[in-house]
C-alpha cells in the first residue's frame, strides 16, 4: 500500500490536522479489513475503487462521508484496490467547520452529496484531490465562522496538552462556567462529555508510547499515563482498541494513525 501524510495550507490549519492518501493496487480479490478506534477526532473520507466501496456494519459506505466521533472501536471492510484520501480534522470541527451538532454524528457518519464526489472521481490526481477538498473545506468555514468557541478551544488544549490527565474542575475554574453548562457545550462542539474525551486523550498517548516501544513492561506505560494500575490500563485499552495492548502491537498493520489493517 501506498501512503501520503499532507500538510494542510495554513488557513486550514486551526481546524484540519492533516490529509492523507492511502491506495492498494494489490490484483488479488482479497478484502482488506481496517480498524477504526477512538481518537478524539472527527474526519472525512472519499473512496474510490472499481471492485465496491468500504464496508461497515454489513452496509456500503457511500463516495464521501463525514464521521463523527467514536467513542470505541469498529471494523471496516474494504475492496483489495482502492484510492482513499482522509482529512483528519481537529475535535471541534463538526461544529466550526459543518455548523453541526457533533453529538448527533457520534459513534457515526452522514453522506455528503452533491458536486463534491463528482469533482473528486473527475480529478485526474492526488493533488487536485486535496485541492478541491481544500476550497470545500474553506467554504464551508466562511459559512460558520462565528461558531468558534474560545473558552471551549482553552478547554481543549488544556485536555491534549496534559493527556487527559487534569482534573475538571481546574478547567472550570480557569472558564468559571458551572459543570452543565461546560458539558452541554462540550456535547455540542466535540461530540462526547469532557471526561471521555479526556479519557481518550489518555488512551492515545498510552498508544503512542506502545507505538514507539518506549517502555519495558506494560505498567511502564500505565504509570506514565497515570493510570491507577497496570490493569486499569488493559481495560480502558480494550474498550477504545478493541484488544489488549500486545496483541494490538502483534495483529496491527498501522499505516495510517488510528486505522490499522488487521492481520488476520
Amino acid at each position: 500500500m501506498d501512503f501520503q501524510h499532507i500538510v494542510p495550507p495554513a488557513y486550514l490549519q486551526p481546524y484540519v490536522r492533516y490529509f492523507w492518501a492511502l491506495s492498494s493496487s494489490t490484483v488479488a480479490d482479497t478484502p482488506k479489513t481496517f480498524k477504526t478506534i477512538a481518537d478524539g477526532s472527527p474526519g472525512l473520507i472519499f473512496q474510490h475503487s472499481d471492485k465496491g466501496h468500504f464496508e461497515q456494519f454489513g452496509k456500503q459506505l457511500a463516495t464521501v462521508f463525514l464521521y463523527g466521533q467514536a467513542t470505541t472501536f469498529t471494523e471496516i471492510i474494504s475492496p483489495a484496490s482502492f484510492q482513499t484520501i482522509g482529512v483528519y480534522f481537529h475535535p471541534h470541527a463538526l461544529k466550526s467547520v459543518f455548523g453541526l451538532n457533533a453529538q448527533d454524528l457520534t459513534d457515526g457518519c452522514m453522506e455528503i452529496s452533491g458536486q463534491l464526489p463528482e469533482q473528486l472521481l473527475n480529478a485526474t490526481n492526488t493533488q487536485q484531490q486535496i485541492d478541491i477538498l481544500a476550497a470545500y473545506l474553506y467554504k464551508n468555514i466562511l459559512l460558520h465562522q462565528g461558531l468558534t468557541d474560545a473558552a471551549l478551544y482553552h478547554a481543549l488544549q488544556r485536555i491534549t496538552n496534559s493527556a487527559g490527565n487534569i482534573s475538571l474542575k481546574t478547567i472550570l475554574d480557569e472558564l468559571q462556567m458551572s459543570e452543565r453548562s461546560f458539558e452541554r457545550k462540550f456535547l455540542q462542539h466535540i461530540g462526547m462529555t469532557p471526561k471521555l474525551f479526556a479519557r481518550i486523550c489518555r488512551f492515545q498517548a498510552s498508544l503512542n508510547q506502545l507505538r514507539n516501544n518506549q517502555f519495558t513492561r506494560l505498567s511502564d506505560i500505565a504509570f506514565e499515563q497515570e493510570y491507577a494500575d497496570q490493569s486499569h490500563f488493559i481495560r480502558a485499552f480494550k474498550e477504545f482498541a478493541g484488544t489488549a495492548p500486545l496483541k494490538y502491537q502483534r495483529q496491527s498493520i498501522e499505516i495510517v494513525e488510528n486505522f490499522p489493517e488487521l492481520i488476520k
